[in-house]
């Protein structure tokens, strides 16, 4: 078995917009998600939306440059992810299309690197 991530990209503008009850909606059917395939889920998070990050980039002279925000602005940001073992890249994709809608994003699915 492999080990994939399930990368889930969000709007933050339609996270911010969201009402409660459609917050609620969300984490009830993540948590479906997770107990429809607990087998194949190793860990999850969710992430604080982009206005909370913080970036750091090697300056180039020995030290390091911090600012606030992530690298680059985007309509769509990293939301959360799944790790997940499937037998195969097909399999960790019918496991992102059985993910629910978060705030109109999408789902990027990226194998794991085993290093030797």
């Amino acid at each position: 078995m492999a080990q994939y991530l399930l990368l889930i990209y969000r709007e933050d503008a339609a996270v911010a917009a969201a009402t409660p009850e459609k917050t609620q909606q969300v984490l009830k059917e993540h948590m479906a998600f997770q107990d429809r395939h607990a087998a194949a889920v190793l860990g999850a998070n969710a992430l604080h939306n982009t206005d909370t990050a913080t970036s750091v980039r090697a300056d180039g002279s020995g030290g390091f440059a911090v600012t606030d925000g992530p690298f680059a602005e985007t309509k769509e940001a990293l939301g959360g992810y799944y790790l997940v073992e499937a037998v195969d890249l097909d399999e960790a994709i019918a496991l992102a299309k059985d993910l629910p809608d978060d705030f109109g994003g999408g789902i990027e699915v990226r194998p794991v690197r085993v290093f030797d």
